[in-house]
Order: structure tokens, then sequence, then C-alpha cells
């Protein structure tokens, strides 16, 4: 998949088109990929995906914005994973927010990007305080020529699919419906960053992992697999939180205590599949307290995957 950072000036080859955030990738965006590739290929043209950064509501709402599902590296390889010929990454800055829905169309999706076909969902909308809809595309496009195609919300086992109904699946620890919604575990993909080395003092030595963002979906201890150490997913316990009985930093790590490796993955790049909540995240009064929590944690993990091996 070709990646841009930005949109041209102007393009001369035509794309079938797709517009959204696709924060998490779940079914729904899977969906809506699938048919945008399978258009793309029976007319002969490149599928495209424009997506923003940063999110237009992280722009509009700082103290309210959504709590991200991807950071944009994983954003582009999920996206990458569903077959997608080219990926746009559109600055969401001053001038793009003050853009007119009739200046979107044309200097975006007409000039920019050539685009022949345009997929959307059908809530979607675009331009200066949000005037542009599905019917003003449809009437753009007869006139340029480019056709338009809504996209119905998917419905998965009685359940609308969004970003926002993963976070609460998220918030609630339940994994199963997460998983369910995305069609794969929820993950954090980042790489092993050198810490504090406490946990090795105390029996239970943990891969760091650099989180992107300040305020993950998730917080509390998890079962969890490993992809990028070995040839197949590794078994471990994770904690996500700001460590209160450590120092309470205030912001968020990803520690995983990977069962049975002895070997140093610093620099490594991983993917921690978090499979079922064991608990919240708690303060305890000494170290020891903390450690004898952490084996009962690495027991409730080994007892999971002995019930559901990788």
């Amino acid at each position: 998949m070709q990646v841009f950072r930005g949109i041209p000036e102007r393009s001369d080859h035509g794309c079938v088109l797709t517009i959204g955030n696709f924060d998490g990738v779940h079914r729904g965006h899977q969906t809506l990929l699938a048919k945008l590739t399978a258009k793309a290929q029976a007319t002969g043209l490149p599928s495209a995906v424009l997506t923003f950064e940063p999110h237009p509501r992280e722009y509009f709402t700082h103290e309210n914005r959504p709590i991200r599902l991807t950071s944009l590296r994983e954003k582009i390889q999920r996206i990458a994973d569903q077959g997608v010929d080219r990926l746009y990454i559109g600055r969401f800055n001053t001038r793009f927010a003050a853009l007119t829905a009739e200046q979107f169309i044309e200097d975006i999706l007409i000039r920019g990007l050539c685009a022949r076909q345009v997929m959307i969902g059908d809530d979607f909308r675009f331009g200066r305080g949000r005037k542009g809809d599905f019917a003003m595309l449809q009437a753009a496009g007869s006139q340029a020529g480019f056709t338009v195609e809504a996209m119905h919300t998917l419905v998965h086992e009685g359940e609308r699919v969004s970003s926002s109904a993963v976070r609460s699946a998220l918030a609630e620890g339940d994994m199963p419906h997460a998983a369910r919604l995305l069609g794969r575990p929820y993950s954090i993909s980042g790489r092993v960053m050198h810490g504090d080395k406490i946990g090795r003092t105390i029996g239970f030595p943990t891969a760091n992992i650099q989180l992107k963002h300040r305020s993950p979906p998730l917080m509390g201890i998890y079962t969890v697999s490993v992809e990028g150490l070995a040839d197949r997913p590794w078994p471990g316990v994770a904690s996500v939180g700001v460590r209160p009985t450590i120092n309470d930093a205030g912001r968020p790590t990803l520690e995983v205590h990977l069962f049975d490796w002895n070997t140093e993955c610093y620099g490594a790049h991983l993917k921690v599949n978090f499979l079922a909540k064991q608990r919240d995240e708690e303060r305890y009064d000494t170290l020891e307290a903390l450690t004898a929590q952490i084996a009962r944690d690495a027991d409730q993990a080994r007892a999971y995957f002995a019930r559901n091996p990788l």
C-alpha cells in the first residue's frame, strides 16, 4: 500500500475512494474496505482511503477528545491488511477545517484525488459546519462525473458496530465483546523501552511497551498474548495503568510479564493482544503485597491458557 502524507494539489489518475477516520478498523470498517477494493478491482482503478490526522474531533474538542483505539501506525497497518492500494493522510488543521463543503468536493475529491467513485458511510458529513452530506455529494458527482454510494452501518449480532461501541466494551472490561466488534482481539502495538527494572527484582521482569497516547482505552490487569517475539504468539499477563504502588506518575504505562521468556527484547516492536480482563489496578501498601498479587495474576493468566491454548 502506498501512503501519502497530505493530499496532492492535482491528480490525473482516477481512484475508487472512501473517506473516514477508521479508528480501530472494526468490522464495519472492514466491510466497507472490502466493498471498496472489490469495486476498484471491477473497474480497474486503484482503491484509495482518505483519513485525517489528528481526528477532527480532537481538533475541535481538546478537553473531551475521543480516546483513540489505534495509533496512526496501527491504523495504517490495519488498512493495509485490508488490501487497499493507497492511503492519503490529510492534515486536519485550521486551513482544512475552514474548507466549505463545496471547496472540499472541488479541491480534495475532484482535483486532488480525482475520485471516480466515492463510497461513504451513511452518516458522513464534511466541510465547514458539517454542511456537506450524501445528497450534496450525489448532486456534485452527477455534474463532475463521479458516482457516490452510501454504506449503511453494519449490524453484527443485533448490535450497531462502531468505534464508540468498541470503546464502551473496553471500558467495561468485556474483551470478548470488543473482539466480536473488531473481528479480532483488541491490541496495542509499540516498541519495548527501558524501564526502572523493578519487576526483575521481585521475580516478574516485564517488557515496557511505549504508549503513543496518554489516555489508552483500557486500564487494569489483563491476560494477553504477544506477537513479535517468536514464530507464534507468546502468553503473558499485562498491566495498563499508572503504577500507584511504585510511583503513581500519572502517565499510563503498558508492562507485560512474558511467561518463561528469558531473552532481552529491548527495541523490539510488539503487538499485545488483550484476551481477558482480570481486575482493575490497585494500590498496595508494600512491595511484598504487590508481588503476591502479581503472582496471583500470573496464575490466573496461566489457568486461562490451560483452558484456551494459543
